[in-house]
């Protein structure tokens, strides 16, 4: 009987520690679910609930490979945006306990809205699948996509017929594209290979590997020392060109409001990145020190003019001066606008 006792006990003493355990979870979860939407800034403390601090001898949360016992926002272990982190408990009877949760990091400045007018208008080829564009005086470069069609081309300005076009093996997607002095650089989409050219002839100069952190090729950018690449993710990452393989920093990508990924055609200019988000009628004006969206230009009322499938969307950024180019995948214009 004494037996029977002993183990009703020990079971009940488990049943308590293991509601107690789905207790606390269940606290730390529901707030950081109540947080998500809101989100941090750097600099914040994370307010873990007091049911859950007085059951903790200690907390730490995990990032990738990193471990910090800091419950606070350091930018030196979260980035802008999405943050999925795992908290760990360890419990004052010896017991760990887990739970994810995803920390949503957004910059501290409002992002400003950038009015425009458009000023001209001018030709473009529709069959262009846009990837990669930028203006040189009067002459664009453009590097075109979709499997079996990919080329690099450059044409004048109002004209839609290439003065140089170069086609790529069919195994290739092309995507993004800059100048860099007297050569233009091109990314693949999936072969984690790009390309380098004589900006002159288009001929082709040399290839180079992805460093291994890039998962795919979308937009490109030179800002006068470091190519600036966008994957798709919420990152940019700044690359030599004279070593195009070796990623040097990175930076993830967010507003007051929103963290950014599928970020896509890039262009810098004036001490800012530019840059068009897949499926969106926008483009975001970004601060290269450290991700934060300064500026939002809302191009609804052009692309809406031009978009009817899931395909033909806004991708394309260049400057004439200080005047934006901006045209699309498939569309039949480039627009011209001034930016305020």
């Amino acid at each position: 009987m004494k037996k029977i006792f002993l183990a009703s006990a020990f079971t009940f003493l488990v049943l308590v520690s293991c509601n107690k355990d789905k207790d606390i979870l269940n606290s730390l979860n529901d707030y950081n679910l109540s947080q998500q939407n809101k989100g941090y800034n750097f600099g914040d403390k994370l307010q873990i609930p007091q049911d859950v601090l007085d059951y903790a001898e200690a907390i730490t949360i995990s990032f990738g490979d990193k471990e910090s016992n800091n419950l606070a926002i350091d930018p030196n272990f979260f980035t802008l945006g999405e943050n999925d982190v795992t908290f760990n408990i360890k419990t004052k009877s010896g017991e760990t306990l887990q739970q994810d949760a995803t920390i949503n990091v957004f910059a501290k400045a409002k992002a400003r809205t950038i009015s425009y007018e458009v000023i001209n208008q001018y030709p473009h080829d529709p069959k262009n699948f846009v990837q990669g564009f930028q203006l040189e005086g009067n002459t664009v470069y453009e590097s075109d996509g979709q499997q079996g069609q990919s080329r690099i081309i450059k044409y004048n300005l109002g004209s839609t017929e290439p003065i140089i076009s170069v086609p790529q093996a069919a195994e290739y997607f092309s995507e993004g594209s800059t100048i860099v002095g007297d050569k233009v650089y091109q990314l693949t989409w999936q072969n984690k290979k790009g390309f380098i050219y004589d900006k002159n002839t288009l001929k082709l100069v040399s290839e180079f590997p992805y460093d291994n952190m890039i998962g795919e090729g979308w937009g490109l950018t030179y800002d006068g020392k470091e190519l600036i690449l966008s994957d798709g993710t919420k990152n940019l990452y700044f690359i030599n060109p004279e070593n195009p393989s070796k990623v040097l920093r990175t930076i993830a990508v967010a507003s007051n409001t929103e963290g950014y990924d599928q970020l896509n055609e890039l262009e810098y200019h004036n001490g800012s990145i530019y840059a068009n988000v897949w499926q969106k009628p926008i483009i975001l004006q970004i601060n290269p020190a450290n991700g934060e969206v300064i500026g939002i230009i809302d191009l609804t009322n052009i692309a809406k003019q031009n978009t009817s499938g899931n395909d033909d969307v806004l991708n394309g950024i260049a400057f004439k001066g200080d005047n934006m180019l901006v045209t699309g995948k498939n569309w039949n214009k480039i627009y011209e606008i001034t930016i305020k």
